[in-house]
């Protein structure tokens, strides 16, 4: 009952802070402090939302595929990294420097780069989607995998245990935690790089949207489309964390 009660009232807190934003937001417009043009108010922005719903799901379902398969295949790939450099010192040492080195590369820079070689398709903007995510979830897992008990992988050891019962029953149980926290950041982080590779080219997809009504100069329809990728983000996190308690219910005793 006091963790409800604590949750219950951080829950307020935040409602009444983003609530007390959108007052004064709607305030500053309505005072005319702002010109419209560039600063719309919640109401157009809202107004916005509902007149271009059936636009924004059509677009918003092309980014969801795109991010959907971009962020599977950077986990595959993260947790396949991981594996790697904690199995093997050598291949660490040599392959950590070139991971950190693709996280310097801004990824405006490397998405024109991207369209170029591969077309305006879904190709690019997946391989870019992939770039972006599969980092928190190698680093996590590699934290996770290094931060387990060496006595316990001793007394499984001593036990006649194997270097696939290790990982099975000892690393990969106490990484869940940095991995789940890693899946987090990747999941906003995916939606983000979607959105970000359709801005530079494409057919479809909210980053599409965004540059249409840029054009336009329709800036209640930009903000309408900021606030359904903010949507999407966060429901993606609350996916990751309602996975998490599923598959770590001992972190629920």
């Amino acid at each position: 009952m006091i963790r409800k009660s604590q949750s219950i009232t951080n829950k307020l807190w935040s409602c009444s802070a983003v609530l007390g934003l959108l007052l004064l937001w709607q305030g500053i417009c309505s005072a005319g402090i702002i010109e419209a043009y560039l600063l719309p108010s919640p109401a157009s922005v809202g107004r916005a939302l509902i007149t271009e719903f059936p636009a924004l799901m059509e677009h918003g379902k092309i980014t969801l595929k795109e991010a959907f398969a971009g962020l599977f295949l950077g986990v595959v790939l993260g947790f396949f990294i991981a594996v790697i450099m904690d199995h093997f010192h050598g291949l660490y040492r040599a392959i950590y420097p070139v991971i950190i080195l693709t996280q310097t590369i801004p990824t405006v820079a490397l998405a024109p780069l991207l369209v170029l070689w591969f077309g305006y398709e879904m190709t690019p903007k997946i391989i870019l989607i992939v770039l972006t995510t599969f980092f928190p979830v190698a680093i996590g897992l590699l934290s996770g995998f290094q931060s387990v008990d060496p006595d316990e992988v001793t007394l499984l050891r001593s036990m006649g245990a194997g270097n696939v019962s290790v990982f099975r029953y000892i690393k990969l149980p106490g990484a869940m935690g940095q991995f789940f926290s890693s899946l987090r950041i990747s999941a906003s982080y995916a939606v983000v790089g979607a959105v970000i590779s359709e801005w530079l080219g494409g057919f479809g997809g909210l980053g599409v949207y965004m540059t249409r009504v840029k054009k336009a100069f329709a800036f209640d329809k930009m903000f309408a489309v900021i606030i359904l990728i903010s949507v999407i983000s966060l429901l993606l996190m609350k996916g990751v964390d309602y996975l998490s308690k599923k598959c770590m219910p001992w972190e629920e005793i």
